[in-house]
C-alpha cells in the first residue's frame, strides 16, 4: 500500500508543477481566468491536505486516486485546457465518477464514524453499503442544488438553464453510486477483507 501511496505522492507533485506551468504560461498570455484557474487548482489540492489533517483521517488508498483524477479531469482537461468540447459527454463523465468517489467518501465517514464507538458492536457491513449509496446519491442532489443558486444568484449557467441537463446529472451520480455499492457489498460478501478496511 505505501508503494501505491508513492504513486498517489507523485501524482499530486506533478499536479502542482502542471499548475505552476499553467499559471506562467497564461502569465503570459495576459488569460486571468486561467491564471485563477491555476490557482484555484493548487488551492483545492491544499485545501483536501488540510481536512484530512484537520480531520485526522487516512484516506483509502483508492479514494485518494479517485480524487487526485477527478480533480486532474475537471479542472485540468476540463477547465483548463477547455476540453469540454472536445471529449463527447464530458460533464456527464465527471458527474458518474463524482457517484463512485462519493460513495468512498461515504464509505469513510461510516468507517470513522464506527471506529470512535468504544465498546460498540462490530460494524455491520450491509448498513455501511446503504449509507455509502444514500450518501452519494444525497450529495448528487446537493451538487446540483448550488449549480442551480450559482446560476441565479450569479448568472452562471452550470444547469445550461435545462431540467434535462440537471436531472440527467443527478442519474450519471446515482448510476456511479450503484455501481460502487454493488462493488463494496461484494466485497462485504466474500468477506476477504472487513468492508471498513477495502483499499
Amino acid at each position: 500500500m505505501k508503494g501505491k501511496d508513492r504513486w498517489n505522492d507523485l501524482f499530486e507533485f506533478a499536479m502542482y508543477v502542471l499548475a505552476v506551468g499553467c499559471f506562467v504560461y497564461f502569465l503570459v498570455k495576459g488569460n486571468g481566468a486561467k491564471m485563477f484557474q491555476a490557482v484555484l487548482i493548487v488551492a483545492v489540492l491544499q485545501l483536501i491536505r488540510l481536512i484530512v489533517k484537520w480531520t485526522k483521517t487516512t484516506m483509502f488508498t483508492s479514494l485518494r486516486f479517485c480524487v487526485l483524477l477527478f480533480i486532474f479531469v475537471t479542472m485540468f482537461l476540463a477547465n483548463e485546457f477547455g476540453y469540454y468540447g472536445v471529449i463527447p459527454y464530458l460533464d456527464k463523465i465527471e458527474h458518474l465518477f463524482s457517484g463512485v468517489i462519493l460513495c468512498f467518501i461515504g464509505l469513510l465517514i461510516y468507517s470513522k464514524a464506527s471506529n470512535h464507538q468504544e465498546g460498540a458492536e462490530p460494524p455491520s457491513p450491509h448498513v455501511a453499503v446503504w449509507l455509502c449509496l444514500f450518501f452519494s446519491i444525497a450529495m448528487a442532489g446537493v451538487w446540483e442544488i448550488y449549480e442551480f443558486a450559482t446560476d441565479h444568484l450569479f448568472g452562471l449557467d452550470s444547469q445550461n438553464g435545462s431540467l434535462l441537463d440537471t436531472m440527467t446529472d443527478i442519474i450519471c451520480g446515482t448510476i456511479g453510486a450503484i455501481l460502487t455499492a454493488c462493488y463494496l457489498a461484494l466485497k462485504a460478501r466474500n468477506r476477504s477483507l472487513p468492508l471498513v478496511d477495502i483499499k
